[in-house]
């Protein structure tokens, strides 16, 4: 089963070195600053996941999943999500811009939505729980965007947000966007 310990994160000294999670409007939904990060003039070396030092942070998650979508350019994706997964987002390379919308009953920030954006330079990661939806749309050329999830992929069980809904009001910086038949005909 996955947990997430406590409802609310542990302060930052109390994290491993290397370890950041910050907080935002939604709760539940963190921003994650990977533990290790290193760049010389041959690349770049990023820990996208260490148990110990996550679960020393507070995000104590059973992933069971993980997945990559790759897009070009403008096209958006979601927004999706379903009751029961947390997901661990992140860009391995581009940038897209992502929402996440609280759709979780009973919340009171219900239908409320927060905004990131994710590239391969900055390589934030975002901590979704469950109840809560996400779309990206591609700002790069190309973008690769990966995701833990600590449930199995369940279409049945999915909810899909109209990424254009005037009562969620949210902003996005492409105009036009590329969508599938299953975003731009969500209810």
């Amino acid at each position: 089963m996955s947990t997430m310990r406590g409802a609310a994160m542990r302060r930052p000294e109390a994290q491993q070195p290397g370890v950041r999670i910050d907080a935002t409007a939604l709760d539940g939904v963190r921003v994650v600053h990977p533990p290790t990060v290193f760049e010389d003039f041959r690349g770049s070396y990023v820990e996208t996941w260490n148990r110990a030092l996550y679960v020393a942070s507070g995000v104590e998650v059973d992933w069971v999943q993980d997945d990559i979508s790759t897009s070009s350019r403008h096209v958006l994706r979601g927004i999706h999500g379903d009751r029961k997964t947390w997901k661990l987002v992140s860009c391995l390379y581009g940038s897209f811009y992502l929402v996440v919308v609280d759709w979780r009953d009973g919340s009171p920030t219900r239908g409320q939505w927060v905004s990131f954006t994710c590239s391969d330079r900055n390589r934030l990661q975002v901590l979704i729980p469950p109840g809560c939806g996400n779309g990206h749309v591609v700002l790069s050329e190309q973008a690769i965007f990966h995701y833990k999830q600590s449930s199995y992929y369940d279409r049945a069980g999915q909810f899909t947000l109209r990424w254009d809904d005037p009562q969620l009001g949210i902003w996005w910086p492409v105009k036009a966007p590329i969508v599938s038949q299953r975003d731009e005909g969500a209810a």
